[in-house]
């Protein structure tokens, strides 16, 4: 877990960054970084539609993304030129991940599948999907990069073995008659604990291994609605359930884990934000500030800013430690689907529905 590391404080500091020969990277105050100053750096620009996920390669030199256009692209971040085009989805690509010693990268995929690539070649590797796959619409990586565990429209998710592209897993609720969707998932930073998120914005906290057990079911975003005849619910019909679906209000976005794992911070369609401590799953707080569904949530490496993307076409940065929100960043003219932060936690790449990929980098103004 810990290779990829030590070449970032070389390769991985922006030149941006006062020119003094200062501390290593490790012993930046993330939340002083950030709210000194924060700046669009740079446009990938080649999707021809929308972009869904976008993740950094641990080294920190290259950008993969992925989207509604079915490549899976990847980009030189000092040049901004694109490197690869990868083919094979035949849908969307919903989520991108890169394994922690930077040999794969895996992308998930409307069209049912994970495909595993080489990044340096660009060669697909292995193909990783089952007999009754729904649309994967999230994906996560253990710590240690050997288990993928993938949320989507189906109930059920399914954990896999990275090096082998062998099924380890199915979790399965315990309340057989729940069929609600588990479109998002995230492992805790330790491994041991998966958490989930449904379309009707419950959480749910799973045991990984041994037993692969529901261990904690909580409400999350999700809130009884009296159903007194005066409100009518605009649903849309479903086929095979013979009745008209509620639409979820609630749906879980995004889930993150701080980089202690003792906080599960998750972001809903209903806009808000929130906190929870583990591993009991106790609310901590609730913060609002985007007028649009929240799509990706991200901490950086200190874990004392919490990065927010929503549909509003903006991203927010949080003072974890008090749910304060210090920054708005704005540039896309779309929504934002994702944003991550990048290994040494010194820039944030965004990817939006107005079809680019953009680089942001944090720190004062470089004096010229």
């Amino acid at each position: 877990m810990d290779e990829p590391f030590p070449s970032q404080s070389a390769a991985g500091v922006p030149s941006g960054l006062a020119p003094e020969d200062g501390p290593p990277p490790a012993s930046i105050d993330f939340l002083d970084y950030w709210k000194a100053g924060a700046r669009e750096i740079k446009t990938f620009r080649g999707h021809t539609h929308g972009v869904w996920a976008v993740a950094f390669a641990p080294d920190g030199l290259t950008l993969g993304s992925g989207g509604v256009d079915r490549f899976v692209r990847l980009w030189d971040i000092e040049t901004g030129r694109m490197l690869k085009s990868l083919r094979g989805h035949t849908h969307d690509i919903r989520a991108i991940v890169f394994t922690p010693d930077g040999q794969t990268l895996a992308t998930g995929s409307e069209d049912r599948t994970i495909r595993m690539w080489n990044p340096k070649t660009g060669e697909p590797t292995k193909l990783l999907f089952t007999r009754y796959d729904h649309n994967i619409t999230s994906l996560s990586l253990s710590p240690d990069g050997l288990m993928l565990a993938r949320g989507s429209h189906n109930k059920d998710i399914k954990i896999w073995e990275v090096t082998t592209g062998t099924e380890l897993m199915t979790l399965l609720g315990k309340d057989q008659y729940d069929h609600h969707w588990t479109p998002c998932v995230a492992f805790s930073p330790d491994g041991l604990h998966l958490a989930s998120g449904s379309d009707i914005g419950k959480i749910k906290i799973w045991e990984v291994l041994p037993s692969g057990e529901e261990r904690v079911l909580h409400n999350g975003h999700w809130r009884e609605v009296i159903d007194d005849d005066t409100t009518e619910f605009r649903g849309f019909f479903v086929e095979d359930e013979g009745g008209f679906q509620k639409p979820m209000e609630y749906w879980i976005g995004a889930m993150t884990f701080t980089p202690d794992g003792k906080t599960l911070i998750t972001g809903s369609r209903d806009t808000t934000i929130k906190f929870f401590e583990m591993p009991q799953v106790s609310e901590i707080r609730t913060v609002r500030g985007h007028s649009g569904w929240v799509r990706s949530l991200a901490v950086s490496p200190d874990g004392k800013v919490l990065m927010s993307a929503s549909d509003d076409q903006t991203i927010k940065l949080w003072d974890l430690a008090t749910g304060r929100l210090f920054r708005t960043l704005k540039g896309h003219t779309g929504a934002v689907r994702c944003a991550v932060f990048s290994p040494d936690g010194l820039r944030l790449a965004s990817a939006s529905w107005d079809r680019t990929v953009k680089l942001w980098e944090g720190g004062a103004e470089p004096r010229e």
